[in-house]
Formats: structure tokens, C-alpha cells, sequence
């Protein structure tokens, strides 16, 4: 895949809104989610400035065709996920001339404002990693100093199996969990979280996948990566920290994953490709089942990551975290064939995340344990302070693929509020 025509920087959209600066879905962007309206069923749609382009009602009047707008118009992208990063670049490709400025069929649009967007996949499985050096120095100095960075983190890329069942769309409400938190002079006590974090990642939806007992290659790596979107881990830090050991996070991880409903495809991001990271003087070299010349030189994105936050009564959000995609350790790609080097199969909808994509500045601290330490909080320009996350506080991630020479997009919000949380059923 190269870019072609669909990335033409000169081409604008019938829809005006997809022309204007800083659109995160312009005509060179198109990306796939799932919608619904008052009184219809879920069904597939297309991204292109404040509309949604309805792939049933397109297919249904003769604009789209083809085994692709076929798979796209339900429930659910799993079916166009299985055919692949080809069948979406066709359909995108397609969909991009009805709405070229210029075309003059009738288009099917919804505005976005009056739909409801939902999880664009049915997520079989759901796989967190943790591939920011910096993001685990922070943390491993405070949990490990005496070894702060495993010994396995620059051999391969560190995951766990997180909990796809509460994976939610852009918007919905965030209830505060309840949990088991350590007490000062030992013992444990049950209760609402009280150190309540975000995380800014990055996500991708696995697209055809593998057979159980047959690994990917990394050279095929990015046929299995279908598109991406935000994620927001939402952890239970105070819970996290006390029920970690031996085996990792469980319930401080599993309350609610917010995503950014849009799945911007790989033909999308062609042009924002990049090289890999660069590994640190000194470090081992690669393993050869996760080193190749192409994900070496191409197997990363140009994309700028942001997380605004909007303490509870604040009239407006300030951003307090600026990173980049290029400080994660592994590629996405790399990701995937590690995931997959024991025979584990992976399915169309499958999701897998970067984890915390911190960096070595200040302004990177992609998450508040990193920003505050549990010691210094977080001050806002009306005095109001954070150390953790409280009720009522609205945490929202943008992000931005942007190179010279091309349009620049976007993947559209990732939100959520946080609610108090619920009183305990004594019945």
C-alpha cells in the first residue's frame, strides 16, 4: 500500500464542513464507525467533516457496490475487517468520489450531531501493552527502584490480556469503581477508588488475523493492522498498586476503556508513515522473528497526541499532556507479531493498545501518576488542583497525523466524564 489520488492534497469535499482548517475529517481521511439514529439499528458509516455518509442507505440507493460497502453497512466492521486493508481502501476509494466537490449524486448524510456513536467492532479480545520507555522509568522508580525498567522491556513489547467486555465509545460516563486498596500499617479496606488516572494511548483493530498455531510475520505485520483509533485505560491507581503483585493488574484495569468511535484506516495514514524509534546506545540488539527493513524504515506513524482536561464547574478544558507516537519503544507491528510468535490467534475486531505513550518531557507525562508523583498536583489557571481524578471531571484525548506536503487528520474525540461511584447493594 503507497499513497495514490485519495491523498491529493488539492482535493475538497461537497461537504464544506470537511474543507475547513483543522477538520479532523477531511476527504483525504474518511474513516469507518458505527452509528445509530433515534428509531434505527446500528449501522456502518463514513466520517467526512460534521456529517456521517450512511454506507446502508448509499448501498440502498446505488451509490456504493462491491462485496466491501456489502460488509460495512452493519452492525458491526468485523465482517469488512476480515476482508482486509485492500477492501477498505476500494470502499474508501469509492466513497471518496461521491463525495468529491463535483460529484452530484444525492448523498445519504446524518449529521453527526444527531446520531449516537457506538464500538465500532465486536471486540473478541482486548490486548494492553506497555511500550514507553519513559512511562515505565516513572513508574518503575517509584514501584522498583532498584530495577525501574524490567529486564524483558527492551527484548520484546510487554502486554497483558485487559477486559473487552467494558470497552466503551467516546462519550459515555465513567462510574468511579469501587475496590480493595492497601491501608497504611498493613491491611486492606474496600471502598470507591481515591486515586483515580487516565492513560493516553493509541489503538488498533486487528483486521483478517491468524490461525491458532501460526505465528505473523513481521514482514505481514501491517496486513493485520486494519486502522486505529484513541484510548483511555482508565485506572484505579490506589487499587492497582495493591493487588498487582504476582500477576499484574485486574480490577484496577477492567472498570472502563474509553475509544474514539472512528476507525481511521491504514490507507488513511499512508502518507504519516515513519521510521522506527530509535533504540537507545546500548541496548540489545533485535530479536530476529521482530526485526525487518520495512518496519524498520516505515513501521511507525507522524502522529502528535494531546489529552485536555475539564475540572468539575470549569467553563473550559486545558490541555496538560503534548506527546507524540514516536516515543513508544516497539511499533505497532512489532506488537502484533510478538503477540501472535506463540500461535496465538488474533481475530478481525481484536484490539490491541500501546499503553501510556509518555515521553522523556515534562509536557509527555501521558497520565496524572506520572504528572504528580502522588506528591506535586496538578494546578489550573483558576487555582483548582488535581492529584488524581475526581467526580464530575471530563478527561478528552485528540490526536493529529500530520506530515508536509499532505492534509493533516484527525481520529476525532476520545471523552469521558467521571460519575460518583455507586453505593454498595447491602441486599
Amino acid at each position: 500500500m503507497t499513497t495514490d489520488a485519495t491523498h491529493d492534497p488539492q482535493l475538497r469535499s461537497r461537504v464544506d464542513a470537511a474543507n475547513a482548517e483543522g477538520a479532523d475529517f477531511p476527504i483525504q481521511n474518511l474513516p469507518l464507525g458505527i452509528f445509530s439514529t433515534p428509531g434505527t439499528r446500528p449501522r456502518g458509516g463514513i466520517a467526512i467533516g460534521d456529517q456521517i455518509f450512511d454506507i446502508a442507505a448509499a448501498r440502498a440507493a446505488g451509490l456504493l457496490t462491491g462485496p466491501a460497502a456489502h460488509a460495512a453497512e452493519g452492525e458491526t466492521l468485523n465482517p469488512l475487517m476480515a476482508m482486509g486493508n485492500d477492501s477498505a481502501a476500494a470502499l474508501r476509494a469509492q466513497a471518496q468520489a461521491l463525495l468529491a466537490e463535483g460529484a452530484t449524486e444525492a448523498l445519504p448524510l446524518v449529521p453527526m450531531s444527531a446520531a449516537t456513536m457506538q464500538v465500532p467492532a465486536a471486540i473478541g479480545a482486548f490486548s494492553d501493552f506497555f511500550c514507553s520507555y519513559d512511562h515505565t522509568l516513572r513508574g518503575g522508580r517509584v514501584s522498583r527502584p532498584d530495577s525501574p525498567v524490567p529486564a524483558a522491556f527492551k527484548w520484546l513489547p510487554i502486554a497483558y490480556n485487559s477486559r473487552a467486555s467494558s470497552v466503551r465509545p467516546s462519550g459515555a460516563d465513567v462510574v468511579r469503581p469501587n475496590g480493595i486498596r492497601g491501608v497504611s500499617g498493613g491491611g486492606a479496606t474496600f471502598g470507591p477508588c481515591t486515586a483515580l488516572d487516565f492513560e493516553l494511548e493509541f489503538a488498533a483493530f486487528i483486521g483478517p488475523g491468524n490461525a491458532l498455531g501460526t505465528p505473523i510475520p513481521l514482514s505481514r505485520a501491517r496486513d493485520h493492522l486494519f486502522g486505529f483509533c484513541l484510548l483511555n485505560d482508565w485506572s484505579a491507581r490506589d487499587v492497582q498498586r495493591f493487588e498487582s503483585t504476582p500477576l499484574g493488574p485486574f480490577l484496577s484495569k477492567s472498570l472502563h476503556t474509553t475509544i474514539s468511535p472512528w476507525v481511521v484506516t491504514a490507507a488513511a495514514l499512508e502518507p504519516f508513515r515513519a521510521a522506527a524509534p530509535k533504540r537507545h546506545e546500548g541496548d540489545p540488539p533485535l530479536l530476529p522473528h521482530l526485526d525487518d527493513p520495512g518496519d524498520r524504515s516505515l513501521g511507525h506513524y507522524d502522529i502528535s497526541l494531546d489529552c485536555e482536561y475539564t475540572p468539575r464547574g470549569a467553563a473550559r478544558g486545558e490541555r496538560i499532556v503534548a506527546t507524540h507516537l514516536r516515543n513508544l519503544y516497539w511499533t505497532l507491528g512489532q506488537m502484533l507479531t510478538h503477540h501472535a510468535s506463540n500461535g496465538c490467534n488474533l481475530g478481525p475486531g481484536d484490539l490491541i493498545a500501546t499503553g501510556t505513550i509518555s515521553g522523556p518531557e515534562d509536557h509527555e507525562r501521558a497520565c496524572m501518576n506520572e504528572m504528580t508523583l502522588g506528591k506535586q498536583p496538578i494546578r489550573f489557571a483558576d487555582g483548582t488542583e488535581r492529584m488524581y481524578i475526581e467526580d464530575g471531571d471530563r478527561v478528552t484525548f485528540r490526536a493529529r497525523a500530520q506530515r508536509e506536503g499532505y492534509v493533516p487528520i484527525g481520529f476525532g474525540e476520545c471523552t469521558g466524564v467521571v460519575l460518583p461511584a455507586p453505593a454498595w447493594p447491602t441486599a
